[in-house]
């Protein structure tokens, strides 16, 4: 390769996807941008920009049954053209020279092979070596990506590992050849702050060891200022905008780059709405500040949630479970230890803390899916965990769960008619079915969907879409309390805003009151009216969300603030 040469070049890339089975539509076009070697390139935007099928094309994995590329397009590596490669060439060029981290390791990880088994596989393919050679060179890159215990792990199922140790795996197996590129898509998305940071360091280090290249596939530019050289903002199928990621940071050139860096909720500030994409774009062609959007919350909210009547009071709420380590000896796990919390009317708690901290593990029990240990939760003056089912079925349509995976929580063989009527039939609301499906066509009104969904099923819809007929589903039962777990983090910044200020216009318009669960401080603060942190089932610090954020008081309260990426990098 000559000197100064790009070690990826893509140019005027088109894919085009067949939509039924002889049509064709074309999702990429004409993209182009280059990486330099041991330089990290940040491929930057929203679902559906283009960013993961650019990057599968370079990897050779996109179906040929099902996808065309453009006669005009190129990509180059190391001066060769991969499009001219055969299957078996194109094979062990991204075998070995040419790495890819996806976005779940879940689903990326064969769940009934061991870790070693799968990281083994590689090296045997590629390198032709012995299992038992394998074997010692995958625990050495194990330990290399900091699993703690490799000799042990080495012979773990992936179920029995945490997001962030499948993660490392995941990289592990990437590096394992020592390839020149590595391209990771989305690979910190649904992981918390720490585990976050620790990944990005991670990589980081691994870069400056091996002298690799690095393609960050994200969605998030947040993360851009501190991993990448240069970005590359895609959206619908075009590049928007590249440039050196300082100056696309600071100082934006591209109005949809500007859009996305304001969707984002940053620390220490309190508007009392999010923009979202369509409003930034639409204030730039009208050439208008973005001034009632941004309007700061009063100062004297916490003060007022402080003084709120409870409408939930948690009493040293616990939950144990017995691990069994030998068969012989078990030990008691503290999930949730000894937590106590009150909950006003129309007033939102933030609840934050690492996975594993009992964050989940407390909604569950307060809706009775999962039995607690010990401990009372008062709901309007009664005990909901001492009551009979029977009883306790009036008080669970006055208190919902919207999750963390609109994907897994819809059942995708009913269409949204059939899911929003489901619950009101088992609890009798409505005389018959027309009226209910009016309400549900009024409940999908309030959360932004026309009355059309109704007949079409989930898959059809969008994560943000998806994750609005969930709340939805919640509201057919005109609950007061709602647990939203995680119920944001897996979206793009914009969807995010938009669901984020759907939220807030429910709890001002049907005065709900939100146990807000999430890793993401930034988030938190901008719902919450209180923040609870939760460290390893205990609550370590509660306090009003602005003085938490401008003067926390645990240890562990200001590493989690302290790990939050950039989001200062962004333009006036």
């Amino acid at each position: 390769m000559a000197q100064g040469a790009p070690l990826l070049e893509i140019r005027d890339l088109r894919v085009s996807f067949r939509t039924d089975g002889t049509h064709l539509a074309e999702v990429v076009h004409g993209v182009s941008f280059s990486v330099a070697p041991r330089s990290t390139v940040a491929l930057v935007g929203e679902s559906g920009s283009g960013k993961s099928v650019s990057a599968l094309a370079v990897m050779g994995l996109l179906p040929p049954e099902s996808t065309a590329i453009g006669s005009g397009s190129s990509i180059r590596f190391d001066g060769r053209e991969l499009l001219a490669l055969d299957r078996s060439a194109r094979r062990a060029l991204c075998g070995r020279q040419i790495a890819m981290i996806f976005q779940d390791p879940m689903s990326s990880l064969n769940p009934v092979l061991t870790v070693g088994t799968q990281i083994g596989e590689v090296l045997r393919l590629h390198l032709g070596m012995r299992r038992a050679q394998a074997r010692q060179r995958t625990l050495e890159l194990l330990e290399e990506v900091g699993i703690a215990d490799a000799a042990h792990k080495i012979d773990s199922y992936p179920g029995q590992m945490s997001g962030g140790q499948q993660q490392r795996v995941m990289i592990a197996m990437a590096i394992a050849c020592e390839p020149r590129l590595l391209i990771a898509d989305e690979p910190t998305t649904a992981l918390d702050v720490t585990i976050q940071q620790q990944i990005i360091e991670l990589l980081a280090r691994l870069q400056q060891r091996r002298e690799m290249a690095v393609l960050f596939i994200t969605h998030d530019l947040g993360l851009v200022g501190q991993i990448a050289d240069e970005v590359v903002v895609m959206r619908h199928g075009h590049v928007r905008e590249t440039g050196p990621a300082l100056d696309v940071l600071q100082q934006p050139q591209d109005q949809y780059t500007r859009a996305l860096l304001h969707c984002r909720p940053v620390p220490g500030e309190r508007p009392a709405r999010l923009p979202v994409i369509s409003d930034q774009l639409l204030s730039d062609e009208l050439a208008r500040p973005l001034a009632p959007a941004l309007a700061v919350v009063p100062p004297h909210r916490d003060a007022l949630a402080q003084h709120a009547p409870p409408l939930l009071v948690v009493n040293h709420l616990s939950k144990h479970y017995q691990i069994r380590e030998r068969w012989w000896r078990q030990r008691e796990f503290r999930a949730v230890d000894d937590v106590s919390f009150t909950l006003a009317r129309g007033q939102t708690l933030g609840v934050v803390g690492e996975s594993g901290s009992g964050k989940t593990t407390l909604g569950l029990m307060l809706l009775r899916l999962l039995p607690a240990s010990g401990g009372s939760v008062q709901f309007d003056g009664r005990d909901l965990l001492a009551m009979p089912a029977r009883e306790f079925q009036a008080y669970r349509r006055r208190i919902q769960i919207v999750f963390q995976n609109p994907y897994a929580s819809l059942n995708p063989r009913f269409t949204v008619a059939q899911i929003l009527l489901e619950p009101l039939r088992i609890h009798a609301i409505g005389q018959n079915d027309a009226q209910r499906l009016a309400v549900a066509a009024q409940l999908l009104d309030k959360v932004g969907l026309p009355a059309s969904a109704l007949q079409r099923y989930p898959h059809e819809f969008s994560g943000g879409q998806r994750q609005r007929i969930a709340i939805a589903r919640c509201l057919t039962l005109q609950p007061e309390i709602l647990v939203c777990d995680e119920s944001v983090s897996a979206l793009d910044v914009s969807v995010q805003a938009q669901v984020l200020n759907l939220l807030k216009d429910l709890q001002q318009e049907l005065g709900l009151s939100y146990l807000f669960i999430s890793h993401d401080l930034a988030v938190v603060q901008y719902m919450s009216d209180q923040v609870m942190v939760m460290q390893q089932g205990r609550v370590v610090e509660t306090a009003p969300a602005d003085q938490l954020y401008r003067q926390p008081q645990h240890a562990y309260t200001r590493a989690l603030l302290a790990a939050i990426p950039g989001y200062h990098h962004r333009p006036a």
